[in-house]
């Protein structure tokens, strides 16, 4: 296997030629971080290859673990690195508030995302409690009070939701601390553990699979979160080593049907040259 940057490949079916297997449109599920994006910057090669698959008749959705942003903030990001997202983006902020009953009451430890989400679904975001629910994620503003308040609160008998397990997330200087960084630090102050939300659970499988059905690929640079989330849909998985996971770390479990470099690479091995 080459390093990141070649144009290398596995094939997890081995003697399975990927071109004879996708003889039809496939719908794709792409990461967004690591994969389309790293922080604010676009991974070359990214845009083109999304522009690719949508004039093959591909069907491409955006699952990302990112509950910070808004949705409509992230998208206008996306738009602005010449990928197009509108109407195809869905987060674990999304996920996470469809595990809240409308009229809750919801502590939100988390960014404007997650509390967009949240007043979407009809519940009240307090600022203290007593409620009903803590629902977390990615907080950029974390204080140790706010980590008091939400163990204090689940302790008191609220339920929790955590938007997803990433201890980290890959920017273009390297992995800064994720939503499971914030999760381990309520776990350890509340001494309980959260339902989560995001990929590779249930919620947002759920959330995939209504819309696109049992057949597609999903294009990650997580193989504990994205290669698990493929297995949970019954998708074949492509790991791009363009964010977190590096030639260094293979091999991987679980093991991907298609390992490289980038996006671009991935999408010119299943559709040809």
């Amino acid at each position: 296997m080459g390093a990141a940057g070649t144009a290398a490949f596995a094939v997890g079916d081995a003697g399975t030629s990927v071109r004879r297997w996708h003889d039809a449109p496939m719908p794709w599920v792409l990461d967004l971080d690591g994969v389309v994006r790293l922080g604010t910057e676009p991974v070359p090669g990214a845009a083109d290859a999304v522009a690719r698959l949508r004039s093959a008749g591909e069907e491409v959705v955006f699952a990302t673990n990112n509950s910070f942003g808004r949705v409509v903030d992230q998208v206008a990001e996306l738009e602005a690195m010449g990928v197009p997202a509108a109407g195809s983006l869905v987060t674990s902020a999304q996920a996470a508030a469809s595990l809240v009953e409308p009229g809750e009451r919801a502590l939100v430890i988390g960014g404007p995302g997650l509390v967009e989400e949240v007043r979407r679904r009809g519940a009240s975001v307090v600022d203290a409690g007593p409620a009903d629910v803590v629902v977390s994620g990615l907080d950029r503003a974390l204080t140790y009070d706010r980590i008091r308040l939400a163990a204090r609160t689940i302790r008191d008998g609220a339920r929790w939701v955590q938007t997803n397990g990433d201890v980290t997330y890959p920017t273009p200087t390297g992995p800064e601390p994720g939503a499971g960084t914030v999760a381990a630090a309520i776990a350890a102050a509340s001494g309980a553990d959260p339902v989560v939300a995001g990929k590779p659970e249930a919620p947002m499988a759920v959330f995939i699979r209504q819309r696109l059905g049992d057949e597609g690929i999903v294009v990650g640079d997580r193989p504990d979160t994205d290669g698990r989330f493929a297995a949970a849909l019954g998708y074949r998985f492509c790991l791009a080593l363009s964010g977190i996971t590096t030639a260094a770390d293979l091999p991987v479990d679980p093991d991907p049907w298609l390992v490289g470099a980038d996006l671009a690479s991935i999408v010119t091995e299943v559709l040809g040259a």
